[in-house]
């Protein structure tokens, strides 16, 4: 460990779990650059909002709650959700005088002695006694593997890399994924497509009426097991359902949102269903969501056999230095905040040899 800057707490990702977390370590009287550190690899402040596509304007966003400690006031719903939170952001950190080190990818996190952990990064290696994770889902887009993906002579891009849709003006596109993305990009894609497809590997639930505190409670303790026993997290829309919205429903009626079952396999020209039916396509665009960026933390084998990471509350069951925020059930705007003040809450208990809850 030799060079190595030494901290009481390193957060990793500066999206809105980790701001969250870096609110609280700062409000608990944790100093910034002395007893924590906040490394994002991304080039500038908004997480990964700032990678979002244009058209996705702030109006169209749902459920985007503000920050600890500071209100998201006046925003233009007109606007690209990408700059309006990007600015917000952006005021956050400097409100609370975070610090946010940028651009610097943490390459690994592995043992460092002494019961300290050591962080590699692309700007020097940091020893720490706890670590916050909040890297989120944008870097892993998840592509599904199908036979015959290989051959097709069209485009395929994931929702990471939609830019909007005029690119795909006058051409026959196949939209994959069930969720919020893939609705999204139909309805945007409709009046500019020659034609749309849309498949999923289930039928996707729509719900009706107000999403109540309740009904929230549920779903997130749904996915909340799952990752209690070690197993990948699902996104908290997998067991909540869609809204069923005007434009939905418009979507319905014009024919747009008719969802067919998972095709079996792709060809050069298009897909293939087993019963031998076809459809030719131009652009396959996979809305098949994200898969938690963890990566870095490998070294430490924190990963159950299910393939996910046991986690109390934002705790790893394995090593009590670990805390994950926007993981699993916390993979939401409020879930987020909530998660960053639990966690800064634990790590005070265990930096000061106090027991922590179980």
């Amino acid at each position: 460990m030799n060079g190595a800057r030494e901290v009481e707490v390193v957060v990793i990702g500066a999206g809105q779990a980790g701001l969250a977390a870096a609110y609280h370590l700062r409000r608990t009287g944790f100093e910034p650059d002395r007893d924590f550190v906040v490394l994002d690899h991304s080039p500038g402040p908004g997480g990964a909002w700032q990678f979002r596509w244009p058209s996705l304007t702030f109006g169209k966003v749902h459920g985007m709650h503000a920050l600890p400690g500071m209100e998201l006031t006046d925003a233009d719903p007109a606007r690209p959700s990408a700059e309006v939170v990007r600015e917000y952001f952006d005021r956050y950190e400097r409100t609370f005088g975070l610090r946010v080190r940028r651009p610097v990818e943490v390459r690994a996190v592995r043992e460092g002695g002494g019961e300290r952990l050591l962080v590699e990064t692309s700007d020097g290696d940091w020893s720490t006694r706890a670590l916050i994770n909040a890297t989120g889902t944008w870097d892993r887009p998840f592509w599904p593997r199908y036979p015959g993906q290989e051959t097709f002579r069209g485009r395929q891009l994931h929702t990471a890399q939609y830019a909007g849709p005029e690119e795909f003006a006058g051409q026959r596109v196949l939209v994959v994924g069930g969720g919020a993305s893939g609705t999204q990009h139909l309805l945007e894609l409709a009046p500019y497509a020659a034609a749309t497809v849309w498949v999923t590997r289930r039928p996707p639930v729509f719900r009706e009426g107000p999403f109540d505190q309740e009904a929230g409670r549920a779903a997130v303790a749904l996915v909340e097991e799952r990752v209690r026993e070690g197993l990948p997290p699902r996104s908290v829309v997998s067991v909540t359902g869609l809204p069923l919205n005007d434009a939905v429903r418009q979507g319905f009626a014009d024919g747009i949102l008719d969802r067919q079952p998972m095709f079996d396999r792709i060809t050069p020209e298009g897909v293939e269903w087993r019963d031998g039916r076809r459809v030719a396509v131009d652009v396959i665009l996979w809305a098949t969501g994200f898969r938690a960026a963890l990566d870095h933390l490998a070294p430490l084998r924190l990963r159950e056999p299910g393939g996910g990471i046991r986690v109390e509350g934002t705790r790893a069951v394995a090593d009590p230095r670990i805390h994950l925020v926007g993981y699993g059930p916390s993979a939401s705007t409020v879930g987020a905040n909530r998660a960053g003040r639990a966690a800064v809450r634990d790590i005070r208990r265990l930096l000061t040899d106090e027991p922590v809850a179980a």
